[in-house]
């Protein structure tokens, strides 16, 4: 029999395309970077004519303090190198669980470079055989992962059969990844007495929950699961939610309310993006300094923060299996383990493609 991983075997090329936010790479890019943002209809959604005149006045108003946050992380987003890490650690991981396939990691960002039409024409060089999308938001959103597949979709005209994960929120590597960070940083602290934990994920609109998105479904989905796999001794734990702007009422509590919430019955926090894979300005910024300083001035002490996820090698593991399990089925959109979204979820990726 031929070994596959044999030298001067063919082996099936699979792409795998990272979908994230992105971030701009320094202060002149800030006010672009926001503009592309507000100008996506799965943010705002009005008629063009309306919408882009707006998003260029929201991105003029909110730049000068934009700039002022991506300065504490020394002028610019660190998404795009934080993303690079995971494509390499996902790319060695495929290739020591894979050696029969030639793997190769592409990133598409939504709203800064790479763009998903220079990423296109980078896979559509390599030629693959499989295209395998893999969402960096573990929960679906219409306005994360919902508007990065139209993207894509729209800008991809290569080779290759395409299926797309469109979540994994329960998903067993993701689950675990966090847990053991969350577990690390308690006995980093001296597993401190009377501390609360918070799972911090960003924020919708209610209206964008209620249209029938199942962001906030599967955020909690996750933190149960996280919960669960800590064990014993993690009883006092909450979801809430970070990152909001404009008018509009949003999904809470917000995470200022849950650490004014603590800080009322005299206890800590141990603060765990959960929604976040990366290290990002909601991170860096938010949680390690406007939050913190918000429990300084409670005395909500300890107040202790989680990393992201990053490249954790259960996390890496654990996208790995997803994609190689992809592979097995046939093409279209599925959540990547064994998520399943409720009838009231209309807008569940995989629910609207077989409505469609």
């Amino acid at each position: 029999m031929t070994d596959p991983a044999a030298p001067g075997t063919a082996r099936r090329k699979v792409a795998v395309v990272l979908f994230n936010l992105g971030g701009p790479g320094g202060p002149d890019s800030v006010e672009p970077f926001l503009f592309n943002l507000f100008n996506d209809p799965a943010i705002i959604g009005l008629p063009g004519i309306v919408r882009t005149p707006l998003a260029s006045f929201i991105s003029r108003r909110r730049a000068p303090e934009a700039r002022k946050n991506y300065a504490l992380m020394g002028g610019g987003s660190p998404l795009l190198p934080e993303t690079r890490k995971q494509a390499a650690a996902l790319e060695a991981a495929l290739g020591a669980a894979r050696p029969d396939l030639e793997c190769r990691a592409f990133i598409a960002m939504r709203y800064w470079v790479p763009f998903s039409r220079e990423t296109a024409e980078q896979v559509e060089a390599f030629a693959p055989d499989e295209v395998v999308l893999l969402p960096l938001y573990p929960q679906y959103s219409t306005t994360t992962t919902g508007s990065s597949l139209k993207a894509w979709r729209e800008a991809y005209r290569g080779p290759g059969r395409s299926r797309a994960v469109c979540c994994y929120p329960d998903a067993p590597g993701f689950v675990e990844g966090y847990a053991g960070l969350i577990e690390r940083a308690f006995e980093n602290a001296g597993r401190p007495e009377n501390v609360r934990l918070l799972f911090s994920a960003h924020g919708l609109p209610e209206k964008v929950i209620r249209a029938g998105d199942p962001y906030q479904a599967q955020v909690e989905e996750t933190a149960a699961a996280v919960v669960e796999s800590l064990g014993p001794g993690w009883d006092d734990w909450q979801v809430c939610y970070q990152s909001r702007v404009g008018p509009l009422k949003w999904i809470g509590p917000s995470t200022v309310e849950a650490i004014e919430a603590a800080a009322s019955e005299g206890k800590g926090v141990l603060i765990a993006p959960i929604a976040f894979v990366s290290e990002h300005v909601e991170t860096l910024v938010e949680l390690d300094h406007e939050y913190a300083a918000l429990a300084d001035e409670l005395n909500c002490s300890p107040y202790l923060r989680v990393p992201a996820v990053g490249v954790e090698a259960d996390f890496v593991d654990g996208l790995a299996a997803i994609v190689t399990a992809s592979l097995e089925r046939a093409g279209g959109t599925r959540p990547g383990a064994g998520w399943s979204c409720g009838a009231d979820w209309t807008k569940c990726a995989c629910r609207m493609e077989k409505s469609a």
